[in-house]
C-alpha cells in the first residue's frame, strides 16, 4: 500500500515517519513513536482508553488518522507530566483521591481531565460527569475520578501549572 509521510510533534518531540493512509493516530503512537502510554481498548472510540490532546483537544487516537495529524501537535498522558517528571495536579490528584484502580483507563482520564480543567478550571460536579463521560473505567466507582478532578482543580487554582 501507498505510505505517506507524516511530521508530528508530540509531547514537544517532533517525529517524522512514513505511514500507509490507514494507521491511526493511536497505532503510529504505540508502534512508530514507541508512547505506549496511550491505550488501545475498543478501538471504536467508545471507552475513552486512547483519548490524546490534539493541539489542546481531547480526541479519541482510534479515530484520528495518523495523516490528520501531520504538522499538529500532540500530547500523550507521556507529555503530561513536567520535564523534570514532577506530576502535574491532574496526575496527583488521581494518585490522591485513589481516582484509579488497575490503570488501563488512567492515561484517557488523564489528558481528559487535562482538557476538561483547560476549558473549565471550575467545574460541577455535573459538568465533570459530562466531561468526562467518553471515558470508561470498569474497576472504580468513578467518585474517586470525580474527586480527583476537583482536587485537580483546587491544585491549579493554588498556582499550580495545569
Amino acid at each position: 500500500m501507498h505510505e505517506l509521510p507524516v511530521a508530528v510533534s508530540v509531547n514537544g518531540r517532533q517525529y517524522r515517519d512514513t505511514v500507509e493512509p490507514r494507521v491511526t493516530l493511536a497505532d503510529h503512537l504505540r508502534e512508530n513513536c514507541g508512547l505506549t502510554g496511550t491505550h488501545l481498548g475498543c478501538e471504536h472510540g467508545a471507552c475513552g482508553a486512547c483519548t490524546v490532546l490534539l493541539d489542546g483537544q481531547a480526541v479519541r487516537s482510534c479515530l484520528v488518522l495518523a495523516v490528520q495529524a501531520d504538522g499538529r501537535e500532540v500530547t500523550t498522558v507521556e507529555g503530561i507530566a513536567s520535564p523534570d517528571g514532577e506530576l502535574s495536579p491532574v496526575q496527583a490528584a488521581m494518585r490522591e483521591c485513589h481516582g484509579l484502580q488497575c490503570g488501563f483507563c488512567t492515561p484517557g482520564f488523564v489528558t481528559s481531565i487535562t482538557a476538561l480543567l483547560a476549558d473549565n478550571p471550575s467545574p460541577t460536579d455535573a459538568e465533570i460527569r459530562e466531561g468526562l463521560s467518553g471515558n470508561f473505567c470498569r474497576c472504580t466507582g468513578y467518585q474517586g475520578i470525580v474527586n480527583a478532578v476537583k482536587r485537580a482543580a483546587e491544585h491549579i487554582d493554588e498556582g499550580a501549572t495545569p
